[in-house]
């Protein structure tokens, strides 16, 4: 298997920065390409950043999607962090720009889609995370990438302790390491994650059919590969 390349979205955030981590450390990457609107602490020497601030406007950037092979979009806001007309831009807008730009320069490639439990694809949800997650996705699935991969999680628990961002994910991180043996799905370790959507990205999904992975096949991918 000849080595990839990777261009990667949101690697200061938690997925995106295991995600990064990984794909460095992974001998079947050639070059990784970080691009965000700040930059982390990272060095490598297969390591490009890139600092982009609007990602409704992915010109400027287009001669860095030349030639990639997989692209890790991590990109996104935590529900109620910010005014509904920037949740959408975020998650619908930054997405399709990206993606359409990628798509020009780098037809062949993988595309990796973080979204999220309970996205509608049918975009008539009254809930506006479901809807608009179900928005990028439908735009994402039309553009004629030769594979896409999108990872709807349940609750993404950090291994790596952390600021939480609001009260409620500080509940669900002391409670998740009991509700998890009651109800399996109802979440995935960040590590799981991040190590899937590399899997996917790089070899596919082991035989799952539909582009669209819930919880529990992010979690059987993340055992498949240990």
């Amino acid at each position: 298997m000849s080595e990839k390349r990777v261009v990667l979205t949101g690697a200061t955030g938690m997925i995106g920065g295991l995600a990064l981590q990984y794909a460095l450390a992974d001998p079947g990457v050639r070059s990784v390409t970080s691009i965000g609107r700040r930059p982390t602490d990272v060095v490598h020497p297969n390591l490009e950043q890139i600092t982009h601030e609007d990602f409704t406007n992915c010109g400027p950037i287009e001669s860095e999607l030349t030639e990639q092979d997989v692209a890790l979009f991590c990109l996104g806001a935590y529900t109620g962090a910010v005014p509904d007309d920037e949740f959408k831009k975020i998650t619908v807008d930054y997405t399709v720009s990206f993606a359409e730009a990628l798509m020009e320069q780098s037809p062949k490639a993988v595309f990796c889609l973080l979204s999220g439990q309970g996205a509608d694809q049918t975009e008539k949800s009254r809930i506006y995370f479901a809807r608009y997650k179900g928005m990028a996705e439908n735009a994402l699935l039309a553009m004629g990438f030769s594979r896409v991969h999108i990872f709807r999680p349940g609750y993404i628990y950090p291994v790596t302790k952390r600021p939480e961002p609001n009260i409620p994910y500080r509940v669900m991180r002391s409670l998740y390491p009991v509700a998890r043996r009651l109800y399996p799905n109802i979440g995935i370790p960040s590590d799981d994650l991040a190590k899937a959507m590399l899997h996917a990205g790089l070899q596919g999904t082991d035989g799952h059919a539909s582009p669209v992975l819930e919880n529990r096949d992010i979690r059987r991918l993340a055992a498949e590969i240990g």
